[in-house]
């Protein structure tokens, strides 16, 4: 199992510190790479070798310092020594190696650089041995992390949605809207697509605007309504005494152009925009494109409503490829170089339907077609030769747009659906054509998608597609919390989730999750969904994958951990993602693709169980404990003001507070908030508790703010609010122990542990925090351990990225020591009072300082690191050498625990 790239940038510090200065070649290159080697968590000697013998092209033998065959070269000299030599000379060896063994990489070193040639990316990359932590991820093929590659966008996508908008804008804002105006532009969208595909002669819908409108534009929707009527007729039946200019248009059908429309109003502006529109280059647009474009059309207001969160289409690759499309391919390869075998694939290809259940404007239908088609052309490549005489290929093309269905809430983005469909074909279509050397059109229109305008949580996806001709369910169903539900989307979530306890706190996402279980039940179709990472962490997964899992017998099959999805659409969305593919029964092969960097691509290792928590583990759900499982103190919420704003005091205001009101200086406190306490800053409260009314009345000051809070409860529509406005002199919460830890509620995930610390009676916690009241330095130094991050880093819930703590989810349920011993215990306090002691050491210094990854000051790293083995003694004797070996044993403490409680 390969170990995290957060160990990995741990040794790889280690690594540095050891190794800089060092500069004999001879004495010490072993030992060096040796301990390069361990930095990935692999034995150099299980991989590689030094001193290679290798035969040159002059019939020398040279030695190579390290070979890793297929995989490394590595060419090692003396500090100082010239590395552009150093490259020549291993290049020199390849003359000796067998074809099979070159390697992808040359890396050359003198202790105090490196250089990695990436061979088949043709890239270089040089670094310095203390910039080695920055470069790991160069590595990653050592420690067994696969790296994924997906395609970009084209820059032109953008022009074109943006043009499109401001088409809809135009449109809008003469009073065209609505329902013609969605058909309006769908038309527009097809005859630019065709212009420049090969359905309308090159140029020729452009030269009809520009030659045929006025600049003024004012006949310009008179005359594409005339246009839109010629597309929908058969040449046959045209009029005699048709203008030749539109006779040289095809007969499309497909229903596209049959719906007469209201006659558009365009003025020059408009008239421009659709030049504009028709100069762009068609044929180079993704059809991802038509998800931005839809997008761009929509009012800001209805994005989130509809969940019209446009996925780009190196997103939808990292679904689609691990649901199917990597399966199909490896099937390809075996079965190519038999023609009978390679028959029966194509018509698998052609039987395969897919199911989109929220598809929006189809870019998962759309990208899934193309990659069928491209790989139907590589079978159809293999079948006849190029240079074979065929009668036609159009009667070899077996996938077609029929194979796909989707359903749709609103009715412009399922048009859309439609069209993108039978132009990606199109797409497809000339890649046949050219290379067959036949022009291969499939006009006029004669299938299509299906797709549904409807509501997928109140169809009965059977009317759709009789679930026993389904293979795949896929899509990015809407990102809508829970507790922003409108109220359709709550009613639907009520009937969906009745009988799921707790269910009421559950994201929209998951009313898909559970109605395609229901659909896939007793069969073999699989599924995927990109979704929102909440229902992979937190209070949410026991409650959705209890019910998938135990009721429906869903099994996770492959799935990307959090990633940070942004896409190619007007605004600019970005979104914390997960990847979850899932089916009814087991699959052997299981795939785990992990970000360490949310913003970067991801690495691949295999599993063997998926659990809901996305980690390689078994099926364990972590539920809401009103207490500890095990016997530690209980931990609070802090001190809720309710006050707006009136009961606090900010730092550069304090003076001329005190200045004023110089009576009210006992009854102010320092508010030990999550932001100050990070950041080393001062915030203060009226803590009002012990005042009598008389002194009170006596610092005017003072009782204007209490008014001020009175009145600021009285007008919340909360009756729990109202209810205060009592007590306007009070927090609301009022937790004031002797001595308490303090745990800030929300915490930056680059950090290693999450900073915590204690405080007396005369300091209040806010409700940014959490406390655990007379903590003692024992439950500090197990909080503060990479054990306990370990448990958050999987159980926790996010903010966006960073860790959301949770009393009730992540510390009611941390599995503690079990009984650890006097000695382990006392050592654990020991280290824990240190990492106080070092802290104390840098008074300029704030904790997000002292605790940032870069900035770290060695001494504190090595406390820690010194109370993380004293706590992992605590645990087991053995060491625990990765992060997954941590948390599977704290999954395995935790079911322990479960079944009978630590005492």
């Amino acid at each position: 199992m390969p170990i995290s790239w957060n160990e990995i940038k741990d040794r790889s510090l280690k690594f540095s510190k050891e190794w800089k200065g060092e500069t004999r070649e001879h004495a010490e290159a072993k030992t060096f790479w040796d301990d390069f080697f361990h930095v990935f968590g692999v034995t150099r000697r299980r991989l590689a070798a030094f001193e290679q013998p290798v035969k040159k092209l002059n019939d020398k033998y040279g030695f190579i310092d390290l070979f890793w065959k297929g995989h490394l070269l590595v060419e090692h000299k003396s500090k100082g020594k010239n590395l552009d030599k150093a490259y020549s000379q291993a290049l020199d060896y390849f003359s000796g190696l067998k074809e099979r063994d070159l390697p992808k990489y040359v890396l050359v070193s003198d202790f105090e650089n490196f250089r990695l040639y990436d061979l088949d990316e043709n890239k270089q990359h040089n670094f310095s041995i203390n910039e080695f932590y920055k470069n790991i991820k160069l590595f990653g093929f050592i420690a067994g992390y696969q790296k994924v590659e997906v395609r970009e966008e084209d820059p032109v996508n953008i022009k074109a949605a943006e043009l499109m908008g401001k088409l809809h804008d135009q449109l809008e804002q003469t009073g065209y809207e609505g329902h013609p105006l969605e058909i309006f532009l769908v038309r527009i969208l097809f005859c630019l697509f065709a212009e420049d595909t090969g359905i309308f002669e090159k140029d020729l819908f452009r030269e009809y605007i520009e030659i045929k409108t006025n600049e003024d534009g004012t006949n310009l929707g008179a005359l594409l309504s005339e246009f839109f009527q010629v597309l929908n007729t058969p040449w046959g039946k045209r009029l005699k005494s048709l203008d030749e200019a539109l006779n040289q248009f095809p007969y499309i059908n497909g229903k596209l152009f049959e719906e007469p429309l209201p006659i558009p109003a365009f003025n020059s502006q408009m008239r421009e925009i659709m030049l504009e529109c028709s100069a762009l280059d068609w044929s180079r647009i993704s059809p991802a494109i038509f998800g931005s474009m839809f997008q761009s059309v929509m009012k800001p207001e209805e994005r989130r409503n509809l969940g019209a969160h446009y996925t780009s289409e190196k997103n939808i690759m990292k679904l689609i490829k691990p649901l199917f499309l990597d399966e199909l391919k490896q099937e390809f390869e075996k079965a190519k170089s038999n023609k009978s075998r390679l028959k029966e694939f194509h018509k698998k290809l052609a039987s395969l339907k897919f199911l989109d259940p929220a598809c929006g404007c189809g870019n998962f239908l759309i990208i899934t077609y193309r990659e069928l088609r491209e790989l139907e052309l590589e079978v159809l490549k293999k079948l006849f030769d190029k240079k074979q005489k065929l009668l036609t290929i159009e009667a070899f093309v077996q996938v077609d747009v029929d194979q796909f269905y989707g359903i749709e809430y609103d009715e412009w983005p399922a048009r859309i659906s439609e069209v993108a469909m039978w132009l990606i074909d199109h797409q497809m279509n000339l890649k046949v054509s050219e290379e067959f050397g036949q022009y291969f059109v499939r006009l006029p229109l004669k299938k299509s998608a299906k797709i549904i305008n409807g509501n997928a949580l109140r169809i009965d996806w059977e009317e759709i597609v009789p679930k026993n001709e389904l293979n795949y369910i896929l899509g990015n169903p809407p990102f809508v919390g829970s507790k922003l539900l409108n109220k359709h989307q709550r009613e639907e979530m009520a009937d969906l989730f009745a009988k799921v306890p707790n269910g009421k706190i559950l994201d929209y996402v998951a009313a898909w999750y559970l109605s395609a279980s229901r659909y896939i039940n007793h069969t073999n179709i699989k599924a995927a969904f990109v979704s929102t990472n909440s229902i992979t962490q937190g209070e949410q997964v026991s409650v959705l994958w209890n019910e998938l899992i135990n009721k429906y017998s869903i099994k996770i099959n492959f799935a990307h951990t959090t990633f940070k999805w942004s896409n190619e659409a007007k605004g600019k969305a970005a979104v914390y993602c997960v990847i979850v593919g899932f089916s009814n029964s087991e699959v052997k092969d299981k795939t785990l693709f992990v970000y360490s960097d949310i913003k970067g691509d991801p690495e691949q290792l295999k599993a063997k169980n998926i659990s809901p928590y996305l980690v390689d583990a078994d099926d364990v759900f972590i539920t809401r404990k009103n207490k500890p499982i095990c016997n530690v103190p209980g931990m609070s919420f802090g001190n809720m003001p309710l006050d707006g704003g009136n009961l606090i005091i900010n730092d550069n205001e304090l003076a001329d507070f005190l200045k004023s009101e110089p009576g009210a200086e006992k009854y102010i406190l320092p508010l030990i908030s999550a932001r100050e306490f990070l950041n080393q800053k001062n915030r203060w409260c009226l803590w009002l508790e012990d005042i009598n009314p008389k002194e009170l009345k006596s610092m005017p000051l003072v009782l204007d703010r209490v008014q001020k809070v009175k009145e600021f409860r009285l007008a919340s529509k909360a009756p729990s609010t109202q209810k205060h406005a009592a007590t306007p002199a009070l927090f609301r919460d009022r937790n004031r122990p002797d001595t308490f830890i303090v745990i800030p509620r929300v915490s930056s995930e680059n950090r290693k542990y999450i900073p915590m610390g204690f405080f007396d009676k005369n300091n209040i916690v806010s409700d940014t925090c959490m406390s655990i009241p007379d903590g003692k330095i024992y439950h500090f130094g197990v909080l503060m351990s990479q054990m306990h991050m370990t448990w958050v880093s999987y159980v926790c819930g996010r903010l966006k990225s960073d860790f959301r703590y949770s009393k009730d989810i992540v510390y009611n349920n941390f599995p503690w020591p079990k009984n650890p011993d006097t000695k382990n215990k006392a050592k654990v306090e020991k280290c824990a009072q240190k990492i106080l002691d070092v802290r104390a050491e840098f008074p300029e210094s704030s904790l997000a300082d002292l605790y940032d990854p870069i900035a770290m000051p060695p001494k504190l790293v090595k406390a820690h690191q010194d109370l993380d083995k004293a706590l992992d003694l605590c645990y087991r004797p053995q060491p625990f050498t990765t992060e997954m070996s941590r948390i599977e044993f704290l999954f395995d403490l935790y079911k322990e625990y479960i079944q009978q409680p630590l005492k």
